[in-house]
């Protein structure tokens, strides 16, 4: 199941997002069937307004409004050796805010604060109710679905600084989209394009395992609330001098079963 948040004129809604019906006007494309209300209340709460539109017809924005974001980075040599967090060789987790967050085809405002832009593409895993202290075994019941992300960051600012809140915090460092995949299964591919290149081919975990790892980990440390997002990182992919970007790029990232993000670097301030 794909639910989207879209706005329609200055109406937010969410919506299930599906393919029109032979015989329709619209068949073989793509429309949003409106939900009533948020799905957050449980999906078994999930009911339709019986108002479609055409995923043309309407803006889509990022598909939930976390109140964090949590990503993990292999951790750099040192001695103090792997921490013993759950996850393969140890990492590093770092927080980008609520704000760092924009939609689908939504600008990355390149920060004149920066002169080196970088982007990864990431699998989001997106959280489905407030938990603590998950086991893996049961993180399957708190996550809601997956969505395509791009971690942005100013790639020099992180070497100066030596941690990551100013280099992962800016406004529009974290696009979302263009939707939540409920059931995403299987080891899946992901491709980040710049200008219609390929700079990222990798293989994401799948992700039942992996973002079991991810959710135990993260609840271990602090609450999750609904709709915050693990951003679950890609095993093979691209090194930071293969995904550097500048005013006017426009990228993509793909997943397999979940769908495509774009976004275009355009000047900040």
């Amino acid at each position: 199941m794909r639910i989207t948040r879209f706005a329609a004129g200055d109406e937010v809604s969410y919506g299930l997002v599906g393919t029109a019906r032979a015989g329709s006007a619209a068949a073989g494309g793509e429309v949003i069937a409106e939900l009533a209300g948020h799905p957050f209340g449980g999906r078994d709460g999930i009911k339709l307004t019986g108002t479609t539109y055409l995923v043309d017809e309407v803006r889509l924005l990022a598909p939930v409004l976390p109140s964090k974001v949590i990503g993990f980075a292999p951790r750099p040599p040192g001695p103090a050796g792997p921490a013993d967090d759950g996850l393969a060789g140890g990492s590093v987790m770092y927080l980008k805010p609520s704000t760092a967050v924009c939609g689908p085809l939504d600008a990355i405002r390149y920060p004149a604060l920066t002169q080196r832009l970088e982007a990864s593409g990431e699998l989001a895993v997106v959280i489905g109710r407030l938990c603590r202290q998950v086991p893996a075994e049961q993180a399957a019941a708190v996550i809601f679905g997956y969505a395509c992300a791009l971690d942005v960051t100013a790639g020099d600012l992180a070497e100066r600084d030596g941690q990551w809140a100013q280099a992962k915090g800016f406004d529009t460092f974290c696009p979302l989209g263009p939707w939540l995949e409920t059931e995403a299964v299987g080891e899946l591919e992901l491709v980040t394009s710049v200008n219609g290149q390929v700079r990222q081919r990798a293989r994401v975990p799948a992700p039942g395992r992996a973002a079991a790892a991810l959710v135990a980990a993260a609840s271990n440390v602090m609450t999750l609330l609904p709709g915050d997002v693990l951003l679950a990182g890609a095993a093979g992919g691209a090194g930071a001098e293969d995904m550097m970007l500048d005013c006017g790029d426009e990228v993509s990232v793909s997943i397999d079963g979940i769908g495509t993000l774009t976004s275009r670097v355009e000047k900040g301030d």
